[in-house]
């Protein structure tokens, strides 16, 4: 499926066409010279469906722990829509460490779906490499219960919650 991308945007957002972006690392022409690059270039393997490469690039040290078949699910699976680089750390050129927040756009079935993490990046031997994401919760919770539409408002006018505060 990689080779139908080739004349297409590049599905990381960078604004170059793909053949010219992340395909140059998924195809193993060149190495990702940056985690941010590493984390585009991970993040459009998913597009175009090359989970070898994904597990590749992952950290040698624990790849034994990667699911070649789950990641080669997840990405055949999902319908991929858009990348969103939040934050980096580090990462760059001649560092030897790097962390890259984002936010990957996905649906899977009709549902859409938002994978929120900052990755952790190591550079071994000049080569970027995939460490360990933590996923990002952005769960909002209340102090106090939720105020029901129907309920006496809390301002104290005696009104129901949706003719007073909840308008």
């Amino acid at each position: 499926m990689r080779d139908e991308w080739l004349e297409d945007d590049c599905p990381c957002g960078s604004g170059d066409l793909y053949k010219n972006c992340c395909d140059l690392f998924i195809s193993g022409e060149a190495k990702a010279p940056t985690a941010e690059k590493l984390m585009r270039s991970r993040y459009s393997a998913f597009v175009v469906e090359e989970p070898d490469y994904v597990f590749s690039t992952h950290d040698p040290a624990t790849r034994d722990d990667v699911d070649l078949d789950e990641i080669r699910a997840w990405s055949e699976q999902s319908y991929w829509e858009g990348l969103n680089i939040v934050a980096t750390e580090g990462g760059e050129e001649n560092d030897t460490t790097g962390k890259v927040e984002f936010v990957a756009h996905y649906s899977s079935g009709d549902k859409e779906q938002h994978h929120h993490e900052v990755s952790t990046f190591t550079k071994k031997d000049g080569e970027w490499f995939f460490t360990d994401g933590a996923l990002v919760n952005n769960t909002y919770r209340r102090d106090e219960p939720k105020v029901g539409r129907n309920d006496p408002c809390p301002c104290g006018s005696g009104k129901k919650f949706k003719k007073c505060c909840g308008r």
